[in-house]
């Protein structure tokens, strides 16, 4: 096919993979299975939730935190004291993040350190170091918020998709996002060229060779996409920054296409 066709084939396709996104949903891959921590997946997740705060309503400044989180205790009721600042997901993590969200702090983050307070956290507010009762249903919750900004962190499209929408109020996986938040005419070609690649290998000889070699070229593509991301980000360069988080997440779905990718598969579904 050349590629003056490609544009008319793979858009209506393209199109309406993304007419059928819901709000909020990330690329399957980087779901993980839910539970209370990562520590202890198979736990049942609590039904009581910490209430967010948003972040224009607090006059304390990023870096605080309401006390050390390995000084946690209960008092006569119960009740967990001490808890750590969950007025977002970077106030949780003093020790990694002390300056807060970008441009106050780079967007790049030491996940090895990340992980560490992450663990030191949980091990603090597990579940299981509570009695049955309000501070073992505090626990739980707390756990779970605390679970949810690790894992978003550690990612970088998911901080960057944060970052974006609870701070700058700009929600890249809208469902109107299509619309608001489109996809630059040369990324989107890329994007188109790629897809159609991934369809007519098929089970032609040397097609896992050709997939690998697609693979290779699409991780060079997010890592680039996640620097210029992270600069925009350093910047205060807001706009920049969304073009850059929207063209991540056709990365990431081109990445899991190639993983989902089998001898034969004659049609991939990017959705957006």
């Amino acid at each position: 096919m050349t590629a003056s066709l490609r544009p008319q084939r793979l858009l209506p396709r393209l199109s309406s993979a993304t007419s059928r996104t819901t709000s909020g949903t990330r690329p399957s891959f980087l779901d993980q299975t839910p539970g209370t921590c990562l520590i202890c997946q198979f736990r049942p997740q609590s039904t009581i939730r910490v209430p967010r705060v948003h972040h224009l309503q607090q006059t304390r400044r990023f870096a605080s935190t309401s006390s050390s989180p390995n000084a946690t205790t209960t008092d006569n009721n119960g009740t967990i004291q001490n808890i750590p600042d969950i007025t977002n997901h970077y106030t949780i993590f003093p020790k990694t993040l002390p300056a807060g969200p970008p441009p106050s702090s780079p967007f790049h983050i030491s996940v090895s350190d990340l992980r560490r307070e992450f663990l030191q956290l949980q091990g603090t507010i597990h579940p299981d170091k509570y009695p049955p009762g309000p501070s073992k249903q505090q626990a739980e919750a707390l756990s779970a918020r605390i679970n949810e900004a690790y894992r978003t962190l550690s990612d970088p499209l998911a901080r960057a998709q944060y970052l974006l929408r609870e701070m700058h109020d700009i929600d890249v996986t809208a469902e109107d996002g299509a619309a608001h938040h489109a996809l630059d005419p040369e990324t989107l070609m890329e994007v188109m060229e790629v897809q159609e690649t991934i369809e007519e290998v098929g089970a032609e000889p040397g097609a896992e060779s050709t997939i690998a070699e697609l693979k290779k070229q699409n991780e060079t593509r997010v890592v680039e996409c996640v620097e210029k991301l992270a600069n925009a980000f350093d910047a205060g360069d807001l706009e920049s920054a969304r073009q850059e988080c929207v063209r991540l997440r056709f990365w990431y779905n081109i990445a899991q296409g190639l993983k989902e990718w089998e001898p034969g598969l004659t049609e991939i579904r990017l959705v957006h």
